[in-house]
């Protein structure tokens, strides 16, 4: 199969905190290097009470540090918050301390409300154009020859690899005018996934950095060793939405028996099109899942989210996962 990722949010459990997802969120790190995962990624997030990777060049450090061969970024940074030259210094640094492990994502949303916004960034810009200027002068800060009045210090002249991530057009169509690899968001945006990819591949223009285009595709997997424990442990994942959709985020919930028969229509059919892209059951349903969304996408490669409570089962259902990559047949 293609290779697998992983995708974490460092999600805080309902009666834990920031500091035990943080060694929770190292240790599915160091897992996944074992399992043969190509790269562990982190998001930004503010406000979130169930998510702890707000200072997400922090956290990264943290597991670069913690593991030797996975490649660690950032999945990723939300451009509008941030000057692009501190992006660039923090990632600068970070490529310094972990050569040829760290990636840089690059999304446009603000990953919070706007009053977070504007506390995180003051002078939020409602020009289309912003982002991908902002991609471009960020870029330029990694050029080998100097292309700023300002230099990078450290970031000139570093090899960090830029993604472009979306949950629409708009990031297919700055992913394939700068020649970016593009990662959509289909493991909770799926709505436009496959025109985003025909979009991108249709347009990519070459570039320095990808000959070719590449396209990553979030999917969220669920895996156990049945398909009623599978579900079972999905719904702490399902409540996480209803409550974010409701206006109430809060901490990741234990699982709850029979949760989809407990909620309205209306919320049961969001969670039929939020999780459309999923996998969720034992081993041979997961496999089935894979292959035929890989079929179906022809992604490059999956980026695998599994927002699962128990520490110990979403380390199982990542070793799962990783062992039918291993072994598709």
């Amino acid at each position: 199969m293609i290779p697998f990722s992983i995708l974490d949010l460092a999600p805080i459990n309902e009666g834990s905190d920031a500091a035990r997802s943080f060694r929770n969120t190292l240790a599915l790190a160091q897992h996944g290097e074992r399992w043969g995962y190509r790269r562990f990624w982190l998001a930004e997030h503010h406000g979130m009470p169930g998510i702890a990777s707000a200072a997400t060049a922090v956290l990264i450090a943290h597991v670069a540090g913690g593991t030797a061969t996975i490649r660690v970024g950032a999945g990723g940074v939300m451009l509008p918050n941030h000057a692009p030259l501190v992006i660039a210094e923090q990632f600068g640094t970070l490529e310094s301390l972990f050569p040829g492990r760290i990636d840089l994502g690059l999304g446009r949303a603000p990953g919070s409300d706007q009053l977070t916004a504007r506390a995180l960034r003051r002078n939020l810009s409602s020009d289309p154009n912003q982002f991908p200027n902002d991609v471009v002068e960020l870029m330029g800060y990694f050029a080998a020859t100097q292309r700023h009045a300002v230099r990078a210090v450290p970031g000139a002249g570093l090899n960090v690899p830029v993604w472009i991530l979306g949950s629409s057009l708009f990031g297919a169509q700055v992913a394939a005018a700068l020649g970016l690899p593009y990662a959509f968001a289909s493991h909770f945006a799926p709505e436009q996934m496959m025109q985003a990819i025909a979009l991108y591949r249709s347009t990519f223009k070459p570039s320095v950095q990808l000959d070719k285009p590449y396209v990553m595709l979030g999917y969220n997997v669920f895996a156990a060793d049945t398909d009623e424990q599978a579900q079972f442990l999905a719904t702490s994942m399902q409540q996480a939405f209803v409550n974010l959709r409701s206006g109430h985020p809060g901490r990741l919930q234990p699982p709850v028996a029979g949760y989809m028969d407990s909620i309205a229509p209306h919320f049961r059919d969001m969670l039929a099109d939020v999780l459309s892209c999923a996998a969720i059951g034992s081993r041979d349903t997961v496999r089935r899942a894979l292959q035929d969304f890989i079929g179906q996408t022809g992604a490059d490669e999956l980026m695998i989210t599994s927002q699962i409570f128990d520490h110990a089962a979403r380390l199982r259902s990542y070793e799962i996962t990783a062992e039918l990559r291993a072994t598709p047949g």
